[in-house]
């Protein structure tokens, strides 16, 4: 049930409005309410406009069947995973999509890609449950839910340089062993700390390239 505004002066559609800009990542009640008279004050147009790219989205954007990316629902495999281009026999693991497009706008890497969807938070009750963690050591085991089949040699692991992204590294490095495949990771070049979607390209580049072997 939404909840009443302090005042309730606010209209319940108004209300509803805040409720649902408040529970996006990051936004409070005042950001939200903020949002929402920003909405008010403008044209119909363009918050209809809003409105269908919201609900464009949510009925044409799918996940990779193969690598977890965004992809168009008519294009699965996604444009990474149909490349006959690139070297399918090298994963790149990701937290989300938006590192994999920070990685893909150096131009550096060439192969593919696994994108978790996350990363291990015990304390938010975050498990390998959670991320798509099955179906990576999938695609080791079986070449055939690979792209394009093609047998997995190396698994890069490119998760952020966190306590969090550390921990998930390792984890995978453990499952990973079990599978006799190559397993490397970002070289240091990347802040600690630092998400990777802040990094700029020379340091994106550096990291891609100096990449070191988990042993």
């Amino acid at each position: 049930m939404p909840r009443p505004s302090p005042s309730g002066a606010y209209p319940a559609a108004v209300d509803r409005l805040i409720d649902a800009l408040a529970a996006l990542p990051g936004i409070g009640r005042r950001s939200a309410e903020r949002l929402a008279f920003h909405l008010l004050k403008g044209d119909v147009a363009s918050a209809m406009a809003l409105s269908a790219a919201v609900a464009d989205v949510k009925r044409t954007v799918r996940h990779c069947s193969v690598c977890m990316h965004l992809t168009d629902a008519g294009a699965d495999p996604c444009r990474i995973c149909t490349d006959d281009r690139r070297d399918r026999s090298t994963v790149l693991v990701v937290e989300q999509p938006k590192d994999l497009i920070a990685l893909e706008q150096t131009g550096a890497y060439r192969g593919i890609y696994h994108v978790l969807m996350g990363r291990l938070s015990p304390l938010d009750g975050i498990g390998p449950e959670e991320l798509a963690v099955d179906a990576l050591l999938a695609r080791i085991r079986t070449p055939a839910r690979n792209a394009g089949a093609v047998k997995v040699e190396e698994v890069i692991l490119g998760l952020n340089p966190t306590l969090e992204g550390d921990g998930t590294a390792l984890y995978l490095a453990g499952e990973l062993k079990a599978l006799g495949v190559g397993i490397t990771r970002l070289a240091r070049g990347l802040p600690s700390g630092a998400p990777l979607e802040f990094a700029n390209k020379a340091v994106l580049m550096d990291a891609v390239e100096g990449r070191q072997r988990v042993d």
